[in-house]
């Protein structure tokens, strides 16, 4: 029987500190390094590894109810077909802990009464990330935590959870795990014995750290450059603060992958660890967040070990949060034909001995964005409109921050053209063989047929149903600059 673990954390350093990581999954199996988000942002993005599809296709925007996150429209369409479900009726004995969607166990929401379909086990956070003093809703019922830590520390809690769990499963049927810890979200609460590393670590300064955000869309054009030192003492905080947290989590990957060595499963499982969405800590003057169109935010980590995956892989090929979903489908024995997503199984990626496959050649980000009707009272200048102002009064989102985007990544090419949905109909676009960092936007001086082909590629994405997307990856491509 083949087991399988999926580990969701919002992001991944994998030199430091993820040391143990690392060495049990990625040395033990592949390194994706060309993994990405779909859209960058928590809740459509978790509501994309669930389902498998893209945004437009399963309706989630945003992190808002409004916007469909755990709203009554997700559940009675996408979350009734999501993977979980197919888990169920081949059998598998299936565990959720942890943070689930941000709007999950809202009264609006079905309260925690609500326990979405496919899953035995569910021990789900309401709301959205805390280490302490929050709920969950066990089995459907609310059970509070306060704030001591060998009781009530969220990430240890999981693993304490995720133990019993194997210990007290059927050993005649498979059994799938789901762990989704708050690390490193804020509010950055590392455990007690944590609190004090990397007191000297800083935000890396490299690539495009406080830079300007010249010929970019006007929100990364907004923030003051250079950025206050304020800002910068800020942003590094949260960088030290988000590792401290993640020291738990490394700890609780060592402590599973040993676990399951134990209990004699660990050479019949699939163990899975990615995230939901990137990060910026600097980039572009913007302090802290995702939400952006850029590679910071929208490329994820992607290691996977288990049976029939050679060790020590590294694999250049692109993979999206959406093929997660079909992929652990594939491992489990499901026909994929007879489900509804947007993604693909990778597994022949990994374990070409198990599968054929070719790798498509580009695909969609896509984020619709986020802002407040009034104006801040802590920045009354800035108007409405706009959200996520902070520190120092620099917007993160707006209404009008949002963007399509198709990235292309094979053999010869790697490009980005995004078009924005505002009143400038703002267009980016970036070389990223010459330009990894992408500080220039090429849209006025690359070839106008180059334009041409990627707005078409981006139509046609953004169109297609679920049931139709594989038709759209054809078409040459041929770059050269008008300069």
């Amino acid at each position: 029987m083949k087991q399988c673990t999926y580990l969701s954390f919002l992001v991944l350093f994998l030199q430091t500190p993820m040391k143990k990581t690392k060495q049990l999954i990625g040395e033990a199996g592949a390194t994706f390094v060309n993994a990405f988000t779909v859209t960058p942002l928590c809740c459509p993005s978790r509501s994309s590894i669930l389902s498998g599809r893209y945004p437009h296709n399963h309706q989630v925007r945003n992190n808002s109810l409004t916007g469909n996150c755990s709203s009554p429209l997700w559940q009675k369409g996408p979350e009734a077909e999501a993977f979980p479900v197919f888990l169920s009726k081949k059998k598998y004995q299936t565990f959720f802990s942890g943070k689930y969607l941000n709007q999950y166990g809202q009264k609006a929401a079905g309260d925690v009464d609500h326990v979405p379909p496919g899953w035995d086990q569910w021990n789900a956070l309401v709301g959205n990330s805390q280490y302490y003093n929050y709920t969950l809703s066990v089995n459907g019922k609310a059970e509070k935590h306060s704030d001591t830590y060998e009781k009530d520390y969220l990430t240890d809690l999981i693993l304490n959870w995720s133990l019993t769990f194997l210990d007290e499963r059927s050993p005649q049927h498979p059994f799938f795990m789901m762990l989704a810890p708050p690390a490193p979200h804020s509010p950055w609460t590392a455990a007690p014995q944590y609190q004090q590393e990397f007191n000297n670590v800083q935000a890396p300064r490299d690539g495009s750290f406080d830079k300007p955000g010249k010929d970019k869309h006007w929100l990364l054009r907004q923030p003051t450059n250079p950025m206050p030192n304020s800002s910068i003492v800020y942003l590094d905080n949260a960088f030290r603060r988000r590792w401290q947290t993640l020291l738990s989590v490394d700890n609780m990957v060592e402590k599973l992958v040993k676990k399951l060595d134990s209990i004699k499963e660990l050479d019949n499982t699939y163990l899975i660890y990615s995230s939901d969405n990137g990060y910026h800590t600097g980039q572009f003057s913007l302090p802290i967040d995702k939400r952006q169109l850029y590679e910071f935010d929208i490329r994820i980590p992607l290691l996977v070990r288990g049976p029939g995956i050679k060790p020590n892989q590294t694999l250049k090929a692109p993979v999206l949060n959406i093929d997660l979903a079909p992929t652990i489908l594939d491992i489990s024995g499901v026909n994929l034909s007879t489900v509804k997503m947007d993604g693909e199984s990778f597994l022949y990626q990994m374990a070409p001995s198990l599968r054929n496959g070719t790798a498509r050649p580009f695909f969609l980000v896509e984020y619709t964005g986020e802002g407040s009707p009034v104006s801040d009272p802590s920045c009354p200048k800035l108007g409405s409109g706009v959200s996520e102002c902070f520190p120092d009064c620099v917007c993160e989102d707006a209404y009008n921050n949002t963007y399509a985007c198709v990235r292309s990544l094979d053999g010869s090419h790697n490009l980005q053209y995004c078009e924005f949905a505002d009143s400038e109909s703002f267009v980016e676009m970036y070389n990223l063989t010459t330009d990894p960092h992408q500080l220039q936007n090429i849209v006025k001086t690359v070839d106008p047929s180059v334009l041409q082909l990627m707005n078409q590629r981006l139509i046609k994405l953004q169109s297609l149903s679920t049931s139709s997307l594989t038709c759209v990856y054809s078409s040459n491509l041929s770059i050269r600059s008008t300069r």
